[in-house]
């Protein structure tokens, strides 16, 4: 079973300013680097290989993220948070000098690769903040890993309006003009690589630590943990919103850069925007934390889904207006941060040991799988249906967690009355 609160996993520092300050840093630097890359991803690949493959760039960094998701996650059980967020922000950063090199070779596949190894930064933010839940008191844990999500804002705001200077830069050192932003991008992987190596230090419980039978012995895996969550309402409500959320989110945002660049709008209207819904994505995140350690995490999630649907429906009637879909943007960021908070919490609240690492790993997979296969598709339906219609085909990404809440709640009920001293 599962409760409302876990165990601790890793051995609490004496401290948790040290290691918390490394994971802030990290994730405003791995933000800003990852923003960098989406506002101009798109355009990017669009301009070398045509309209049909703009849904590539973000496709191809999801999957990344979706594929490095496990790997991290058993180096975190084994090894440790430390090694696998600094392994993370490494690939991510050479991802990010492959995108530079193809595109001023004018090698497509490459800067593709590249795009794949650029997703290993999302990856790698994503498990930060169960490294956060995992410094400090449980009965803070949403507030813990939701300021850390928070520290992504200054980075995802400010990563997007470098767009401009980036592309001057590429152009002074005769690179592809586009390539430009991921310098700042590479640069943030570096140092955010290097933070965490240096400050980065939280051992493992002494039931944790790894020994020679441990590591040669059976682990649970991802799969594994995940059949598990299936078997539990909470747990399943949680993988559902998380998965459907994102997917969600990723189909929608991938093609709006494209979608606005083809109404004429330049390129410095196009990075406010998306600064704008990444300002929603993480701006709140404390605020849904606190939410979920006071009020519980199930009763962030409903407004969250909300958001989505009005989000949706302000996409659907944009008429090409840069205003509605600003607005349709920012509502999207903010129900995708209430959404991911809530689940995060949930997941991080599993009290099996062995489980929490691997169904953390094996959910995040999930979850960029899906945003890599909407990114796929955001292309083809924004040229079949236009943006309204890829809007209301992703919308319907969410209800499968819509049609689950009912009975997560119910059980969250439950578990607190049977935790009630009688």
């Amino acid at each position: 079973m599962m409760e409302m609160t876990a165990p601790p996993s890793p051995q609490a520092p004496a401290s948790p300013a040290a290691p918390l300050a490394a994971l802030l840093l990290s994730n405003l630097l791995g933000g800003l680097g990852i923003a960098s890359g989406i506002t101009v991803g798109a355009l990017l690949v669009s301009d070398m290989g045509g309209v049909e493959l703009a849904g590539a760039s973000q496709g191809l960094a999801v999957l990344g993220a979706a594929a490095a998701a496990v790997p991290l996650a058993h180096l975190a059980a084994r090894r440790g948070r430390r090694a696998s967020l600094g392994l993370g922000y490494a690939v991510a950063a050479a991802g990010a000098a492959l995108i530079i090199i193809g595109a001023s070779l004018g090698w497509l596949l490459l800067v593709l690769v590249g795009m794949a190894a650029f997703g290993f930064a999302s990856a790698t933010n994503l498990q930060s903040r169960y490294a956060a839940s995992e410094v400090g008191r449980p009965s803070s844990r949403g507030l813990m890993l939701s300021v850390v999500v928070w520290a992504t804002t200054l980075g995802s705001v400010v990563g997007p309006q470098l767009s401009p200077l980036g592309a001057d830069i590429a152009t002074s050192l005769r690179m592809y003009p586009l390539s430009g932003p991921y310098l700042f991008a590479a640069i943030g992987f570096v140092v955010a690589g290097l933070i965490i190596t240096a400050l980065y230090r939280v051992p493992l419980a002494p039931a944790q630590a790894p020994t020679p039978s441990a590591i040669s012995g059976p682990r649970v895996g991802s799969f594994a943990a995940l059949r598990w969550a299936m078997r539990h309402p909470v747990t399943r409500f949680a993988v559902a919103l998380l998965v459907g959320a994102h997917a969600m989110m990723v189909a929608i945002m991938t093609m709006a850069p494209l979608f606005l660049a083809q109404r004429g709008y330049p390129l410095p209207y196009v990075g406010w925007v998306i600064a704008l819904h990444i300002l929603g994505m993480y701006a709140l995140s404390p605020l849904f934390g606190w939410l979920c350690d006071q009020a519980g995490p199930v009763w962030v999630a409903i407004p969250g889904l909300t958001m989505l649907a009005v989000a949706a429906a302000y996409a659907m009637v944009n008429g090409g207006n840069i205003l509605l879909v600003g607005a349709s943007l920012v509502l999207l960021g903010v129900g995708w941060s209430a959404c991911t908070i809530a689940a995060s919490a949930l997941l991080a609240s599993v009290d099996v040991g062995e489980l929490r690492v691997p169904l953390q790993g094996g959910t995040d997979a999930l979850m960029n799988y899906a945003g890599a296969l909407a990114a796929l598709a955001s292309g083809p339906l924004l040229l079949l249906l236009g943006y309204g219609g890829l809007a209301l085909v992703a919308a319907l990404l969410t209800l499968p967690a819509a049609t689950l809440i009912r009975k997560a709640a119910l059980e969250v009920a439950r578990m607190r009355s049977l935790s009630l001293p009688r």
